[in-house]
């Protein structure tokens, strides 16, 4: 009877046992996943480091690749984006369950985009300014599933993926 109530205790225990939400300061969390944009489909990774118990600051770095018909050519285009973050997480103050985190920030950065040679479109590199909300939810003490939109830079228009507590 004992090893059945302590077999109950820790599943229900392993069942809500989430990491606290937002990183909080001090915490490091890993993030990659896909995107969506009307540029093609970006890849991305980044880091986010908590500098307050409701705020965060990271970087993240995505690439694309994707071809456009110009004239009578086609062209092939890669993006290259680098950007820092700085987000504001609301779960404190509206006192959101740990195992979710909704956050909106903002970001800057620089994007590289490369076409081939004769390509007379209007595409070009340069600084990105761009807004975003999103929000995660995790399914255990580590992990869990971000999905985030933003204004629709070159850098991204969003993005979906995971989201590693180091």
């Amino acid at each position: 009877m004992k090893k059945t109530i302590f077999a109950f205790v820790l599943a229900f225990a392993s069942l809500t046992l989430f990491a606290q939400s937002p990183i909080g300061k001090g915490g490091k969390q890993l993030n990659f996943g896909t995107g969506f944009s009307s540029y093609g489909i970006p890849l991305y990774i980044g880091m986010d480091f908590g500098v307050h118990p409701d705020i965060t600051v990271g970087f993240n770095a995505s690439f694309r690749n994707y071809n456009e018909n110009w004239g009578s050519n086609k062209y092939n285009h890669s993006i290259i984006g680098l950007f820092a973050n700085g987000n504001y997480h609301f779960n404190r103050i509206l006192e959101i369950p740990s195992q979710w985190d909704f956050y909106a920030g903002l970001s800057l950065g620089y994007y590289i985009w490369n076409a081939d040679s004769g390509y007379g479109g209007s595409n070009a590199s340069g600084l990105g300014f761009d807004a975003q909300i999103g929000g995660r939810y995790y399914w255990s003490d580590r992990w869990g599933i971000n999905l985030e939109f933003g204004g629709g830079n070159a850098a991204s228009g969003g993005r979906i993926g995971l989201s590693y507590i180091l």
